[in-house]
């Protein structure tokens, strides 16, 4: 199998598009660690099913907007799994409000999340990466990476930020063997994408058919949803040989969006 040893942490991995990367990788024989919220029983199940694709499947619910956390949570890793080969980094949150009503709590919050995680796992895995001369960074960005949606400063910045930690990371280790990617879909049918729409009904008055149909797809020429499998299968191919030239890219994935 492509992955056979090796070893990925991939965050926000209980439900949506994690958790299909998380599949995908396991299937081509890498252990996982699992990363997120949610029910501790569906949980469980989540990580015995992956299990069951022959692969050791681990979980731990570290609160990533916490450094000690993260730090407990890759030391646990590489301690139960090995040290990491493939750090996918999706993990993330949204509000959605005008700058000036944005609450000082969600947007420290969604940096924490969203960007300097990312940071984190990035400055704590690379030096075993660089050690064994190879490694796969994924992190996941979004359409608003390059391009901003009024009412959702917090998860822009963080987004734009998380380009530009790819791009510079990639150029660090340009010659270790180690590719720094970060895939930019647009608008995924993910609990994210789902949970947003009763703020933006509220933020625009719109109703919840306007916002699916006038907000989330008028960005998209498609008029479709990304798929949490599109994502994840541009992720497995990230990890492969052949994609070893591509690194610094900022993938776009997203009907279109910014062709626009």
């Amino acid at each position: 199998m492509l992955l056979e040893g090796k070893t990925a942490l991939v965050t926000g991995s209980t439900s949506g598009i994690g958790l299909a990367v998380a599949r995908g990788l396991a299937a081509e024989g890498a252990k996982v660690m699992l990363n997120g919220f949610g029910d501790a029983g569906a949980i469980e199940a989540t990580r015995a099913d992956i299990e069951s694709l022959g692969v050791a499947v681990g979980f731990d619910g570290a609160d990533l907007t916490q450094p000690e956390a993260i730090e407990r949570l890759v030391r646990r890793t590489a301690d139960t799994l090995g040290p990491i080969d493939i750090l996918v980094n999706n993990a993330g949150m949204q509000h959605v409000a005008p700058v000036d009503q944005f609450p000082v709590e969600k947007w420290n919050q969604i940096l924490a999340l969203n960007l300097t995680a990312a940071f984190h796992t990035i400055r704590l895995a690379l030096p075993d990466m660089k050690a064994r001369g190879w490694g796969r960074i994924i992190n996941t960005a979004s359409a608003h990476s390059l391009v901003a949606s009024p009412n959702k400063s917090a998860y822009v910045a963080a987004k734009h930020g998380i380009a530009g930690l790819t791009k510079t990371v990639a150029l660090e280790v340009a010659q270790a063997g180690i590719t720094v990617n970060c895939i930019s879909p647009g608008y995924v049918w993910t609990p994210l994408v789902e949970n947003q729409i009763p703020d933006t009904m509220r933020a625009r008055g719109l109703t919840r058919e306007a916002v699916m149909n006038d907000v989330l797809l008028a960005a998209q020429p498609t008029k479709q949803f990304v798929t949490v499998d599109q994502v994840a299968a541009l992720a497995l191919f990230l990890c492969r040989d052949e994609a070893a030239a591509i690194t610094g890219a900022n993938l776009s994935m997203d009907g279109g969006w910014t062709a626009q």
